[in-house]
């Protein structure tokens, strides 16, 4: 107890002489607390808003979803029961056709069609401003219609021109500026168009077969029960196929991605905690190492290790928390000030506010990176002893701390990886980023080592070129930094190489490597009749090398060997939600059985299923197991006979489910197709299909690749974001170890000067150095990065890794700069000063 209180009496005093020596201690903490908070408050602002408008969003208080068929008569009479008001939509997509006078003019369009209720909840906005009921009432005995403006822009519309969806002719009323339930809509291939159902009487594009959905949303009565309604719905109707969704989510994709985004933010906030960590620990090293006469004093009038270790514990925790408050202040703050810009830029609403639960993470983040990372430095204090404590006290201490303080280090680590892994929800990539970033620094600490060895080695080989001996020399000195160097800016580097490798191996994967292998288009909602007409006209083109074509149905799995699905293989995403179904009577030419056999040509027994290998492993099923699949609203139970390959890196034909013809005989569906062909020749096949078979739906791949990358591109942009973050704090790093060097580098450059030096090759002494160890760094952040990107493709992303060599290289070049500049900005105080002052007051 007596320890303790001299403690706080010292730690006190200490604290009356400022912050001096901590600014980039409190720098490093301040910014990587920040980061996490500010991650976690937008988060939260998002979910708050996803809670509060879940009903504008979803477009009523609920939804049935219905796959390529509308609701039965006892759905409808449910529903009638249930809601005091209930809106259809049917969702799906086609082509809009302009005609001119240089020919027609085609785009894809995702088509809502709803009838006059929608929307129950919320406000088409258009422009010029109207109703929608008016707008969709058209004028000259046409139906109307609304579209985005990117697309009316692309097929040159203006409101009052006429265009074209199936055989039916619309004209455009006005521009769809706001689409109120837009975020449940979830992702799509083309911009928005909105017409009346009843105005597709005539189209053709709702035929049996039609790839399309049924949405049904419903008004619910004053004091609702969600839960119980919802229970009630899906025992009912789940059997059918039905999808329910209510307003306590209202878009569950937006909530899933942005927990998702956020969680992998958070953790990349943690990789830059952690290179904060190291400048906190670098910092408290310093700032010890300048109180050797402090220490000394206190332990000739008798001071213990214990209030010792405690005097400076206090100290270090009191700054400590000064650093995490600055820093939940900055991250919870810059989002509420921000609050007006963030939203504009958000597609779904958000609720800026001081939100208590991520500020409570970050500052938790916060005391334990401190705790980890200042208690091997503050721990050295003790191994001391009175004797050496005028001599360089610091740097006489044992390396490896007292095994108690080594236990406590790693109980905090335990605690700080286990409390990620449960804020962030995702276990798995907590503890992939927890044994990446210890490994990046087990192996930039043994770089930096080598780094030391090598220059001690080195240097005598350098006769006859003194600016590189000097540099050697100084890089072989443990006071020179090495270490905090190498590991600050490494650590950052190995954090923004792994973002730069994932987001460029996507891409590539996406669209780099397509253009070779992939279709040119893919065409749905064939009908049977008019497959001979289709492949006449594909095949008996020149410029076309390939065409495949398949029945498609979607069906959902709702049960496996008599279970729900659910029970069997999780929440595994081949039975979240619809998939598409085809018949086959033989396999494909290129179909590979790994197990089982397929059924003979004229089989007509019970249903049977061939099932994609590698999914059916995840799933844990086998050969032998039933599956029971909704189609249209009918249930048809299979037995699983066979196992084949399915590639879906082709961009081509893939379906995880392959059955029997006689299991579907009398389903009404339609054909897809696949065309590969000369870029020549995709604009007249487009052009003569469309003209004569205005129903058929042709969706350019290469468009497609597009959309899925624009979405990526903002994926990538708020990772790299992340990763900056580290960077930055790893340069303010660097930034400390350089200045903390001034001073040895200093009467280094004196006695260099005083033998004849001059101030061009002291200063390429001090450039070399720089650029050395900016090097070593980056070529073992390199190399972690690669490492790291490739076990995150590989075990989470289940894509194949490539090597971007240009972002590669670019980590390379940004490590050496970066030091380099710290090094020469550093480098002028040095270089200034007069030999004789500094040699002088060396005496």
């Amino acid at each position: 107890m007596r320890s303790l209180t001299l403690a706080l009496r010292f730690a006190r005093r200490e604290l009356r002489g400022g912050l001096r020596g901590f600014g980039i201690f409190l720098a490093c903490l301040t910014l990587g607390v920040a980061a996490i908070a500010a991650v976690g408050s937008v988060r939260a602002a998002i979910e708050a808003g996803l809670t509060r408008e879940g009903a504008a969003l979803l477009g009523g208080d609920a939804e049935m979803e219905f796959t390529y068929r509308f609701a039965t008569a006892e759905e409808r009479d449910w529903m009638a029961r249930t809601a005091l008001k209930t809106s259809e939509i049917v969702d799906f997509r086609s082509m809009a056709v302009v005609d001119g006078t240089a020919g027609a003019e085609r785009a894809l369009t995702q088509v809502k069609a709803v009838d006059d209720a929608y929307p129950l909840v919320g406000r088409v906005q258009l422009a010029p401003d109207m109703p929608l009921d008016q707008a969709l009432a058209g004028r000259d005995g046409l139906p109307g219609a609304v579209m985005e403006r990117v697309l009316s822009d692309r097929l040159g519309l203006a409101p009052g021109d006429r265009f074209r969806l199936g055989t039916q002719d619309f004209v455009l009323m006005a521009a769809l500026t706001k689409e109120p339930d837009s975020a449940a809509a979830g992702f799509g291939l083309g911009p928005r168009t909105i017409v009346a159902t009843r105005a597709l009487a005539a189209s053709g594009l709702l035929a049996p077969g039609t790839l399309f959905s049924t949405k049904y949303r419903l008004l619910l009565p004053a004091g609702h029960d969600l839960h119980q309604l919802a229970g009630e719905a899906r025992q009912r109707f789940a059997e059918t196929g039905m999808r329910w969704r209510d307003s306590r989510n209202g878009a569950p994709g937006v909530k899933q991605f942005v927990d998702r985004l956020g969680a992998f933010l958070v953790l990349v906030g943690l990789s830059g905690l952690a290179v904060g960590g190291i400048g906190v620990s670098s910092a408290v090293r310093s700032y010890l190492a300048g109180k050797t006469a402090v220490i000394a004093t206190l332990r000739t009038l008798g001071a213990d290790r214990a209030t010792i270790f405690l005097t400076y514990f206090l100290q270090i925790g009191a700054l400590s928390v000064l650093g995490i408050a600055m820093g939940v202040l900055l991250g919870g703050g810059l989002p509420l000030l921000l609050g007006p810009l963030i939203g504009a830029d958000l597609p779904v609403p958000a609720i800026f506010a001081l939100y208590p639960k991520p500020l409570g993470e970050a500052a938790i983040y916060g005391l334990l990176t401190a705790l980890i990372f200042t208690l091997w430095p503050l721990a050295r204090t003790e191994e001391v002893r009175a004797a050496t404590l005028y001599r360089d006290a610091l740097s006489g201490a044992r390396l490896i701390p007292a095994p108690r303080y080594l236990l406590a280090i790693g109980a905090a680590l335990a605690l700080l990886i286990a409390l990620a892994a449960l804020f962030s929800g995702t276990w798995a990539l907590t503890l992939w980023t927890a044994g990446g970033i210890a490994g990046a620094l087990v192996l930039l600490a043994l770089t930096a080592g080598a780094m030391r060895w090598i220059a001690r080695r080195a240097a005598p080989l350098a006769h006859g070129r003194p600016a590189l001996r000097w540099a050697l020399d100084a890089i072989a000195a443990r006071q020179e930094g090495a270490g905090s160097v190498v590991l600050s800016l490494g650590l950052g580097l190995s954090v923004l190489s792994a973002v730069g490798q994932i987001d460029g191996t996507l891409r590539n994967a996406i669209s780099g490597n397509l253009p070779e292998i992939a279709p040119s288009y893919f065409f749905v909602d064939i009908q049977k009749d008019q497959m001979p007409g289709f492949l006449a006209r594909v095949t008996g083109d020149p410029g076309v090398h390939r065409v495949e074509t398949a029945p498609m149905l979607r069906g959902v799995i709702t049960r496996i060997n008599d279970r729900p699905a659910r029970e069997v293989a999780g929440n595994h995403w081949v039975i979240r939600g619809d998939r598409g179904i085809t018949y086959a009577a033989t396999p494909g030419a290129n179909t590979r059985i790994t197990a089982g056999q397929w059924w003979p040509e004229d089989y007509a027994g019970p249903p049977q299923i061939s099932f994609a290998a590698e999914e059916a492993a995840e799933m844990g099923l086998k050969l032998g197991d039933t599956m029971t699949v909704n189609v249209l609203g009918r249930d048809i139970t299979a037995t699983i006979t066979s196992f084949r390959e399915v590639d879906f890196s082709s961009a081509g034909m893939g379906f995880i489910l392959t059955m029997d013809p006689a299991a579907l005989a009398g389903a009404p569906h339609s054909f897809i197709a696949t065309v590969y062909a000369d870029p020549a020749a995709e604009a007249p096949i487009l052009r003569d299909l469309a003209g004569e078979f205005p129903n058929i739906t042709a969706i350019r791949v290469r468009d497609a690749i597009d959309r899925v990358a624009e979405v990526l591109s903002g994926i990538a942009g708020a990772t790299r974001w992340g990763a900056g973050i580290s960077l930055l704090t790893g340069f303010l790093v660097l930034i400390g170890a350089a200045a903390a060097g001034v001073g040895a580098r200093t009467t280094e450059a004196a006695i260099l000067k005083t033998l004849g030096a001059t101030r061009a090759r002291i200063l390429l002494s001090f450039a070399l150095r720089s650029a050395l160890l900016g090097a070593a760094a980056g070529l073992v952040a390199l190399a972690a990065g690669i490492a790291g990107a490739w076990a995150v493709s590989h075990k989470v992303l289940e894509t194949a890794f490539t090597v971007i060599w240009p972002a590669a290289l670019l980590v390379v070049t940004g490590g050496i700069l970066a030091t380099l500049i710290a090094g020469l900005v550093f480098a002028w105080l040095p270089l200034k000063a007069r030999p004789a002052r500094v040699l002088r007051s060396r005496e």
